[in-house]
């Protein structure tokens, strides 16, 4: 995609996964893996109960990739409209990039958890109690309903993209790039909630993060003052 590096966006989520994703997920891991994944259980069986998991994540992202996609393709994009879209992302994602490293609090204020809602608390349970396989899938999908400024600013840019299929395919490398941190942490309960590596990853992340907001900030603004610039495309 002409403004979106594919290999920007796995290694701001991977970076990210093992920053944000532990902290904010980690939680619902250590809750799973503690009360569902049975001790008696194969390797084998653990690593897809967990790969499920993560799939049924996966599966709820490109489904709001594809939804912002669809909308964002049924706007007309000309080159303000499209230009003011990749300077709010850009500085979403600046923000984003502070928070993780701790210089603001706009991922806490962002994410104001639906957690505490009956309906999600009378499903999670419902979830949380069951040893069946699908229902790893299922907790990973209503874990990706949660609010979370990460997902935001991807859907943000599965919208730029103006196609459904571009922007679940963004999404979907998106989750694909999370995977291994909430895998680990599954298999290794809070080995990484303090650890020097989380904090590693979180302070390259930060930094990949704002690098790449400012990166798209200033490709808005060309947008913006270049009538002539050929408006978003999307190709790999």
């Amino acid at each position: 995609m002409e403004t979106i590096s594919i290999v920007t966006i796995i290694t701001i989520a991977f970076l990210g996964s093992f920053g944000h994703c532990v902290g904010m997920c980690g939680g619902i891991v250590v809750a799973y893996s503690s009360t569902k994944v049975k001790s008696g259980w194969s390797k084998q069986l653990q690593a897809l109960s967990h790969l499920l998991y993560s799939f049924g994540r996966i599966t709820t992202y490109v489904i709001l990739g594809f939804i912002f996609g669809y909308v964002g393709g049924v706007v007309t994009f000309d080159n303000l409209t499209s230009g003011i879209l990749l300077l709010t992302t850009g500085f979403l994602m600046v923000l984003i990039g502070l928070s993780l490293s701790g210089k603001i609090k706009f991922l806490t204020n962002l994410e104001h958890s639906v957690s505490k809602s009956p309906l999600y608390q009378k499903t999670f349970k419902s979830l949380i109690g069951s040893d069946s396989l699908t229902s790893f899938y299922l907790l990973g999908m209503l874990n990706g309903l949660l609010p979370c400024g990460f997902v935001y600013v991807f859907a943000i840019t599965a919208a730029s993209t103006g196609s459904p299929l571009w922007g679940a395919f963004v999404m979907l490398i998106f989750g694909l790039s999370t995977i291994p941190a909430l895998f680990s942490l599954g298999f290794f309960v809070s080995i990484f909630k303090q650890t020097a590596l989380r904090n590693t990853m979180i302070k390259i992340a930060s930094l990949v993060v704002i690098g790449f907001g400012i990166y798209i900030a200033y490709l808005g603004y060309e947008y913006i003052v270049d009538p002539t610039k050929t408006i978003l495309s999307c190709h790999i």
